[in-house]
């Protein structure tokens, strides 16, 4: 089988990170094609030696990306189109059929039940997308709770597969030696107690919320951002402004990949969730929660304010993963009580197995071949 994979971007972020994860474990031949910047994860998917094109969209109305796209699946002789995000589905649906593929999956990573991609998610957003969605054979959601979502928004329900985002539980395994050459470089004091929050850095991460929490607690107690984004500088203002600048560290965007590749300098992502102590996860609306996820591979506490990946499951597999509700106020009452509790036993819960990216490949495997049975039998 020869498989397309469509997605709107390859910069840093949870879906073009978890694209790279997919193409590295599925038993297919996999291209992939993004509608715009070729970013860090582009550069590590070549690195793994797949062919990523860049087709240059020129905006939302570029119609002429669509007959560029629908020639690129056409020269290919692709088996399969496999889309993902927002855009990408909208040109990778409606560009595989004109090339003359029907079997065509999309994986929606990212609807919230108020925005898409931090896209308000208009009547007009909406149309478009079921209307594109029935040019595919099926719509794979990351979480049964992204699959409710879908059903709500008019996507028939025997057309919804739910296949989790999955995780390399090796990588992200505790290292006592990683954990201190990392903090060493990282310049923190001994004995800091470091919160992490991992993530693009958008106002509906609600990162801010940790920054003002910060600043009501223990002058030992640090931030630790991993992510890049366009808040980055609302967010040093905020450290500024609560007198907690010096304590709030910002790596910038951390490609999830082979040690190889990415985190030339030693402060790759698993090397920095080892870092933390503890995870907090103050966005309201999440589709998944890789980062929890991530963390909790890693045996670290986990405090979270909405994690599908979590609630999806039965309580004991998480037990070190706590639900807080409110803002700032809450997390630093949250923050105070896991420290307290002192350190866990940094060993993978069962959640954290569940999300294996093996368990997640198999499973997609079964949907791209009951695809392409599907257009065969048609």
């Amino acid at each position: 089988m020869k498989a397309l994979h469509v997605i709107t971007g390859l910069g840093v972020g949870g879906a073009e990170q978890q694209l790279r994860l997919l193409v590295r474990n599925l038993p297919v031949e996999c291209d992939v094609v993004t509608l715009t910047n070729p970013g860090a994860v582009a550069e590590g998917l070549a690195a793994d030696g797949v062919r990523v094109t860049h087709l240059g969209i020129g905006g939302n109305r570029d119609l002429g990306a669509l007959p560029r796209l629908a020639r690129l699946i056409r020269r290919g002789r692709y088996d399969l189109v496999h889309t993902h995000l927002y855009r990408a589905c909208v040109y990778g649906r409606t560009a595989a059929r004109l090339a003359g593929v029907r079997a065509v999956v999309a994986t929606e990573h990212s609807l919230g039940d108020s925005q898409m991609e931090g896209r308000r998610l208009t009547p007009g957003v909406r149309a478009l997308y079921l209307a594109s969605e029935r040019l595919g054979r099926s719509t794979v959601a990351v979480s049964p709770t992204v699959a409710e979502r879908l059903r709500r928004w008019g996507v028939p329900g025997p057309r919804i597969e739910v296949v989790p985002n999955g995780i390399d539980v090796d990588r992200f395994r505790f290292d006592a030696a990683r954990r201190e050459t990392t903090r060493r470089r990282l310049g923190l004091p001994q004995g800091a107690y470091v919160v992490g929050g991992v993530g693009r850095l958008t106002a509906g991460k609600r990162f801010e919320v940790l920054v003002r929490a910060l600043a009501e607690l223990p002058d030992d107690v640090w931030l630790l951002l991993v992510g890049g984004g366009p808040e980055e500088s609302v967010l040093r203002r905020a450290a500024q402004r609560t007198g907690v600048a010096d304590r709030v560290l910002f790596t910038g965007e951390r490609p999830n990949g082979p040690a190889s590749h990415d985190g030339a300098d030693g402060l790759d992502l698993p090397s920095l969730t080892g870092a933390m102590d503890l995870l907090a996860s103050p966005s309201a609306e999440e589709a998944f929660g890789l980062a929890v996820v991530e963390a909790l591979a890693a045996g670290l506490p986990v405090l979270y304010v909405s994690c599908p990946a979590v609630e999806d499951l039965p309580r004991d597999a998480a037990p070190f993963a706590r639900r807080v509700q409110g803002g700032a106020d809450s997390f630093v009452r949250a923050v105070r009580q896991a420290r307290a509790q002192g350190p866990g036993p940094r060993s993978a819960p069962e959640a954290a197995h569940h999300y294996s990216i093996a368990r997640s490949a198999d499973r997609l495997m079964d949907i791209y071949t009951a695809a392409t049975l599907g257009v065969s039998s048609t």
